[in-house]
């Protein structure tokens, strides 16, 4: 049974269901279990795909709100914030105005994931247009644009897990 700080990324789901997860990493059964439910990758390999992909969904949805600038995958995020992506909102003085500029930064370790994971992330940092804090309002906000939001979050922290406990990438490039 793995250690409590190696289920660091469950720490917030119930006993029971760490349990689970304990047993199939005693099995060596965790990465097939990933492998099974998503079995490739995404093909969005450049920033300005990524860009593409997030601006679509933007557009799907949040079509109000306000512009995003700049879409990248991010090396140092993981490393640095402990997140998965990031949304800043730069602001710069325009004339007698100030104005933000909204960024995005998505985890280098999703240029290698299933779409579904890299899906979610993009949603998550989206919903931050319109809702700052994690409330119930951001959640419903993020369930609005992907109604497996939450099943999603939980298989990418299956697979952080997963990662840190083994180091071995699922999908190839």
């Amino acid at each position: 049974m793995p250690s409590a700080l190696s289920l660091k990324y469950l720490s917030a789901y119930p006993e029971q269901l760490r349990a689970q997860v304990g047993q199939l990493i005693a099995g060596k059964q965790l990465g097939e279990v990933l492998r099974q439910r998503y079995p490739v990758a995404h093909g969005i390999r450049t920033d300005k795909a990524l860009y593409a992909y997030v601006q679509d969904l933007k557009d799907d949805y949040l079509r109000q709100a306000e512009p995003v600038s700049k879409v990248a995958f991010d090396s140092k995020i993981q490393v640095v914030q402990h997140a998965l992506g990031l949304h800043t909102a730069i602001s710069r003085v325009q004339g007698s105005r100030l104005k933000a500029k909204h960024e995005i930064r998505i985890g280098t370790v999703f240029r290698d994931a299933p779409l579904p994971f890299l899906r979610m992330i993009a949603v998550h940092e989206l919903a931050h247009l319109k809702e700052k804090e994690h409330d119930k309002a951001f959640y419903k906000l993020c369930c609005w644009m992907e109604p497996a939001y939450h099943q999603l979050e939980f298989d990418v922290r299956l697979y952080l897990t997963w990662l840190e406990l083994s180091g071995e990438r699922l999908w190839a490039a």
